[in-house]
């Protein structure tokens, strides 16, 4: 059994953006020294996700949508009153979505459906850089 982690870069927009990293995970993959098992796919910190997605882009808006519904932008957020950083949306719709998940692959190839793409969603309200941790288990 191995374990190897490592990590990737992704810059994203300000408000609810959603990046496409599956190129960069399945690239990670078959880089590592392992054939088959599975790969963590983790984000630190509270105001982003990692899912997936059919990533084209009227899903994408669809999603976006979807989210504005479940968690408004535009209603009072109480941890405005601890931080004053007006992001009290981002931790919510993060906490729903989850920071993390996990992915099989075979042969160094991720066992994804046919439509289907990891993606980082970064809730945040300022644009930054965040780091997504990889952890590729197996053999």
């Amino acid at each position: 059994m191995a374990v190897e982690t490592k990590t990737i870069r992704v810059s994203s927009k300000a408000e609810t953006d959603i990046i496409n990293i599956t190129e960069q995970v399945s690239h990670a993959v078959q880089d590592s020294k392992v054939r088959n098992g599975i790969v963590n796919v983790f984000v630190p910190g509270s105001t982003a996700s990692v899912s997936t997605i059919e990533f084209e882009p009227n899903l994408v808006k669809d999603f976006e949508d979807a989210i504005e519904r479940l968690v408004p932008s535009d209603i009072k957020y109480r941890h405005t009153e601890t931080w004053g950083d007006d992001n009290g949306k981002s931790h919510v719709r993060a906490t729903l979505v989850q920071p993390g998940l996990t992915v099989p692959f075979r042969d160094k190839k991720l066992l994804l459906g046919q439509w289907q793409q990891l993606v980082l969603i970064d809730f945040d309200v300022p644009a930054r850089t965040r780091e997504v941790v990889l952890q590729i288990i197996g053999e």
